[in-house]
């Protein structure tokens, strides 16, 4: 899928918390914009490739139309019955879809071309042992696609966002924030700005299912940088996304300062994107 549909993105978006299968069909429509990124860094065969924690699949399936072969794996098999279906579904080639853990993966050194790491890096435990055996089952010259948040920063905290313009991950701290959120989203969902539907957060409190703080990895700009050298990546590409209030009412001077600020980085960077080399 690399035709960007800004309408199919929109209306699947609107409505990928109703199961894991309509956020499969979200992330395929949505992976056009992943696959643009690649071939704007100058990755235009994907080769053999591994989705590193591929979730319900969606981009999994996406991605098996484009590359050569596709290897998806993920902790739990949530996959099951959202990647599976879609792909059965599409009726093109489909990823090879199999239940295994990133920090100990079940491949030779050198399977892959390409290891794609969407959205996955800070629910894990053991983020050096993840990047490492990103790095052992790439073949030389291979690449990784590494993509995440600082986890202070709007869409790195993974919590949803209050009525009211006030971050509680930055007054409380993480682990108060959480606590604090989840209560509001089981008694008083209406502090929230999205729907109850629109967030899994708020959709499993007011289920009462138990949830975890699925953050393992607290990440900030400079131990993901550490991290990725002391897993022996060459850097080829760093895209470090600034939030739209900085953008629009901070002198561009200090704009082009904010990753070069301890602490304040971390806030107003909103997302960062990678490509790694062996």
């Amino acid at each position: 899928m690399r035709i960007i549909d800004p309408e199919a993105i929109e209306r699947h978006g609107a409505e990928r918390f109703r199961s894991e299968y309509h956020y499969a069909v979200f992330e395929y429509w949505r992976s056009a914009k992943l696959l643009r990124y690649l071939t704007n860094a100058g990755i235009t065969r994907l080769g053999r490739m591994l989705d590193d924690g591929c979730g319900g699949g969606g981009m999994s399936v996406s991605f098996a139309e484009e590359a050569e072969s596709v290897v998806a794996i993920d902790l739990a098999d949530r996959f099951r019955d959202a990647g599976t279906r879609l792909a059965s579904e599409q009726g093109g080639p489909k990823p090879a879809f199999s239940r295994a853990d990133g920090t100990a993966l079940p491949f030779r050194d050198g399977s892959f071309d390409l290891v794609i790491s969407h959205a996955v890096i800070e629910h894990v435990k053991n983020p050096g042992a993840y990047l490492r055996e990103a790095r052992r089952v790439l073949r030389p010259g291979g690449r990784l696609f590494l993509e995440t948040a600082p986890y202070l920063s709007p869409s790195g905290v993974h919590l949803p966002r209050l009525r009211f313009p006030i971050p509680p991950h930055l007054l409380l701290g993480r682990r108060l924030a959480f606590r604090l959120c989840w209560w509001l989203a089981r008694h008083a969902p209406g502090t929230f700005r999205v729907p109850v539907g629109g967030s899994s957060f708020l959709a499993q409190a007011r289920r009462g299912e138990a949830k975890i703080d699925d953050l393992y990895y607290l990440v900030t700009l400079n131990n993901l940088r550490q991290h990725i050298s002391e897993a022996g990546f060459t850097l080829v590409r760093e895209d470090l996304e600034i939030s739209k209030l900085a953008r629009r009412t901070l002198p561009r001077w200090l704009v082009d300062q904010i990753p070069d600020l301890p602490i304040g980085r971390d806030v107003l960077i909103t997302n960062m994107e990678y490509v790694l080399a062996c």
